[in-house]
Formats: C-alpha cells, sequence, structure tokens
C-alpha cells in the first residue's frame, strides 16, 4: 500500500466526527497511511422531519455509501445501528470494532433516576423503540411518561433539559461517551428495562469490495464477538421485515463461566409505542462462529416473536 492520505467519509455531526478521527487513528496505526476525514453531508442530517416518517433506515448512510461507490471515499464510519441490514452490491462490511456500551441512558433534571421521576414526566426521544419500552416499563410499574418527540443532536438534546423544557432525554450511552460528555449521565437504563437498538453502541467500517488490500487492513480492526452479537441482532431485526425506525430492541451478550465465554444470548422486544402490548424473548445458545450461525440466532428468536404476534404490533412500519 502506498503512503498516500487514506480518505474517509463521515458525517458531519459532533459525534460522527468524534467516532471517525477514532478510527481513523486506529487505520493509520495499522496501515502506516494519513488518514483524512471527509465530511458528507446526509438527508438525515438536513431533513427536519422525525425520522420515523422519513423511514429512519439509511437516511444517515446512503450519501456516505454513493460516495464510497464513486471512489470519493476509500471507507466510511456509520454508526452500526443506522445501517439498513441489507448489504449493497459492491461494498463490503471490512470491521465491526469492539463495542462500546451498547445501553440506553438519561440524563435528566437534577440528577434524577427513571425511578424518581415524577408523574407525568417529560421525557424526549426520537426513537419509536424507547418510547414503546418506556411506556411498558410506566404501566408496568404504576407510573405515567409524557413522552415527547424530538429531533436534533446529542448537545441539542441534552440543552432541552438544561433550559427545562423536558426532565430528561433518552441517550445512547456510547454516543456521550465518544464525545467526552458521560458525566451527563443521571441514569443508566437497565437492559431488563430498555433493550437497546440492534447494533447500538457498535461502528461499521465499510469499503470497496474490490480493494482486497484495504479490506485485509480494516480487518484488523475486527472484533469476532462483537461481529457476531451485532450479527445476531440485525438478523432478528431483518427477519422481523422491520427497519431502524421501528419499534424493536434486540442485544446479545456473552455468557461466560469465569474467563471462559459458554454461550451467547439473544433478547430481542417489539411492542406498541403506547407501552401496552410487547413480545419480548430470548434464547441462548453456542457462540456463533460464523456469519450463517450468527444469522440463525437471530432468525430463530425473530420467527418465535412473530409466531407471538410480533408483526401486529410494529404497525404500518412492518413492510
Amino acid at each position: 500500500m502506498s503512503d498516500t492520505a487514506l480518505r474517509l467519509g463521515t458525517r458531519r455531526s459532533r459525534l460522527a466526527l468524534a467516532q471517525s478521527g477514532q478510527v481513523a487513528e486506529a487505520v493509520s496505526q495499522v496501515t502506516g497511511r494519513p488518514v483524512e476525514l471527509v465530511e458528507i453531508t446526509t438527508y438525515g442530517d438536513t431533513s427536519r422531519e422525525h425520522l420515523a416518517q422519513i423511514g429512519g433506515t439509511g437516511v444517515f448512510v446512503t450519501a456516505l455509501r454513493d460516495a464510497l461507490l464513486a471512489g470519493e471515499v476509500d471507507f466510511a464510519v456509520h454508526s452500526l445501528k443506522d445501517l439498513p441490514t441489507a448489504q449493497p452490491e459492491g461494498l463490503t462490511l471490512a470491521a465491526v470494532p469492539v463495542r462500546e456500551d451498547p445501553r440506553d441512558v438519561l440524563v435528566a433534571r437534577d440528577a434524577l433516576k427513571l425511578t424518581d421521576l415524577p408523574r407525568r414526566a417529560r421525557i424526549g426521544t426520537g426513537s419509536p423503540r424507547r418510547t414503546a419500552q418506556l411506556n411498558a416499563y410506566a404501566r408496568a410499574h404504576g407510573l405515567e411518561f409524557e413522552m415527547v418527540a424530538i429531533r436534533g443532536n446529542v448537545d441539542t438534546r441534552i440543552r432541552y433539559v438544561h433550559d427545562g423544557e423536558l426532565d430528561a432525554v433518552v441517550l445512547a450511552a456510547a454516543g456521550l461517551n465518544r464525545i467526552g460528555r458521560a458525566g451527563e449521565v443521571t441514569d443508566f437504563l437497565s437492559i431488563d428495562a430498555v433493550l437497546p437498538a440492534p447494533g447500538q453502541g457498535a461502528l461499521a467500517i465499510e469499503c470497496a469490495a474490490g480493494n482486497a488490500d484495504l479490506v485485509a487492513a480494516l480487518g484488523e480492526l475486527d472484533d469476532p464477538f462483537t461481529r457476531a452479537a451485532v450479527t445476531a441482532e440485525r438478523s432478528l431485526l431483518a427477519a422481523l421485515e422491520a427497519g431502524c425506525s421501528a419499534p424493536v430492541g434486540a442485544l446479545a451478550d456473552l455468557l461466560a463461566d469465569g474467563q471462559i465465554v459458554k454461550e451467547m444470548r439473544l433478547r430481542g422486544v417489539v411492542g406498541t409505542t403506547d407501552g401496552s402490548r410487547t413480545v419480548q424473548l430470548s434464547t441462548t445458545g453456542p457462540v456463533p462462529e460464523t456469519h450463517d450461525q450468527a444469522t440463525t440466532l437471530g432468525r430463530e428468536l425473530a420467527a418465535e416473536m412473530l409466531a407471538q404476534g410480533a408483526a401486529g404490533l410494529m404497525g404500518e412500519r412492518a413492510h
């Protein structure tokens, strides 16, 4: 490989630039080549509509993929939860690095925790998945939340709380960690209460499938456990035929006996946004060693969820 700079395509948001900057450093170490960030504006960045309305799937990804296919950038970094489940012709997912904390967190006024929030607390999120699960949690615990649909970057969302417009917002722990604002977190939401989005906390490094040298170099950043987990989660999402704006939560984690990893557990949930009905199931099996094994784990759990009526809970977003 030459010593010319590699061009990394990234969204312009503070979070995207932070993520891409971290990857750029790692790629530079692996390849010995400088990496320059190429900022690309996506439809999801410019549209003022709510993500669920513009069909969340791919709105932050398409422009980056177009730039890759056109040869304007050499590789791109995505938040894996934004990626549509179908892989486009000509591009390959070269690496899924070690995952950050996949949990959702609360940033609330007065350092409140979820259980401390007052009745009819105003909680901001743009996610039907978070809305569905928090409303279900409230119903189960005799609480009542007023869920408020919001857009905007992390800083904008936190400002709603600081300005007193909202009692709390729900964000991804990984994003706050990556931009150095983890200190804002007032509560980590238990996985038992709110399952994250499939792939949450993980990054996807994508490049042209034909660039064998670059595919191999980027592959050194791949974490096999993270890849197996997110593959299972995304397989569940695909088998439910739901896009990334549907109210689907999923998390695959490793079950260890001491230092020895024994099994992988996959949990999935789908629910109506008012929290009145949910289907939540889990399955446990050997740690997948191939893409097909991870995919099968997700597909089988999705089949069980569909048998229990999951499709009817996703509304018009299920195609």
